[in-house]
């Protein structure tokens, strides 16, 4: 699926599968090592235009309380005020604002993203890893996408010293066509 026409056959509404879907985040922890997590609970939207990308949209909502690091005792961190704030701001979005191909299977998504309340611009580079029919005649497309932030730029502060500021974004994205 990299030639325009490929491309075209991607047009329609999808939504995210949740079973084949990973939302993950790395982090540098005690400057040393790296703790790897991800998002158990989200939902999420596209509209894929594949005959001129940039007419795309994409929308993402996750459960801040969802957060998962195989650690229980920095789960409840990562909810507590210090990180995510999860009780007083219980999701994270994300709305693209502009689509932009950056290759045959390589697209840019910009959108804005909110953390905490606190709404900033975020591209994450994403990559056509697949896409076709199941044995079930349903329509799927996976991408691959990544970003690196800075959690101090959504107000996320805490443990000052021992998680580095810069978070990389992890995606592993399977969507299904509704329409």
């Amino acid at each position: 699926m990299t030639t325009a026409t490929a491309l075209g056959e991607l047009t329609g509404d999808y939504v995210l599968d949740p079973a084949r879907t990973r939302i993950g985040f790395t982090a540098r922890a005690a400057m040393v090592g790296r703790v790897r997590g991800r998002f158990e609970v989200f939902e999420g939207s596209a509209r894929l235009d594949g005959g001129s990308p940039s007419r795309s949209a994409v929308r993402l909502t996750i459960r801040a309380a969802s957060v998962q690091t195989r650690n229980t005792k920095r789960d409840d961190h990562l909810r507590s005020g210090d990180f995510l704030d999860a009780d007083a701001h219980p999701a994270l979005t994300f709305t693209s604002t502009r689509v932009r191909q950056t290759g045959p299977a390589g697209f840019e998504v910009t959108g804005d993203l909110t953390v905490r309340g606190v709404t900033g611009q975020v591209t994450v580079d994403f990559g056509l890893t697949g896409a076709g029919h199941d044995q079930q005649g349903t329509f799927r497309a996976a991408f691959t996408g990544r970003t690196v932030v800075d959690r101090h730029d959504w107000g996320v502060r805490g443990a000052r010293g021992l998680v580095g500021r810069k978070v990389t974004l992890e995606f592993d994205v399977t969507a299904v066509r509704r329409s």
